[in-house]
């Protein structure tokens, strides 16, 4: 299964819950300090929230969660052959999850996308927190 993920700054995280658990009429999957994530069915997305105090309402980045790391090695594959240029990143842990992924950049309008596989929860962020969403 794939989804599209969209990873949004909010400048305030609670009120963000709020209003996108109303709006999906699904409470979040995941809440941690400064973050939150919702898995909605109908349409199938990943919402990802950022705090970001003051770069609220912002686009944080883009991807696509796919079902495990061999997808996510065909898309690169795929990609390259097209000629988009990736950065790899594996068994990372962002946005407290550990994960395979790779990232395009090299996009027309400078936006990032990351296709990327959860492996496993984390507990807690790396040492500098957003730095994989940053």
């Amino acid at each position: 299964m794939s989804r599209i993920q969209l990873a949004l700054d909010v400048d305030d995280l609670d009120a963000s819950i709020g209003f996108y658990s109303r709006l999906f009429a699904t409470e979040p999957a995941k809440v941690r300090p400064g973050y939150a994530n919702f898995v909605v069915a109908d349409p199938p997305l990943k919402l990802v929230l950022i705090q970001s105090p003051g770069r609220g309402g912002g686009l944080n980045h883009l991807g696509v969660e796919v079902a495990d790391t061999a997808a996510v090695e065909a898309e690169q594959q795929r990609l390259a052959a097209a000629g988009f240029a990736s950065y790899d990143e594996r068994g990372t842990t962002c946005c407290y999850a550990v994960q395979d992924k790779f990232w395009v950049e090299d996009t027309p309008d400078g936006e990032r996308w990351e296709i990327y596989t959860v492996l496993a929860d984390a507990p807690a962020e790396p040492a500098t927190p957003q730095a994989c969403c940053a």
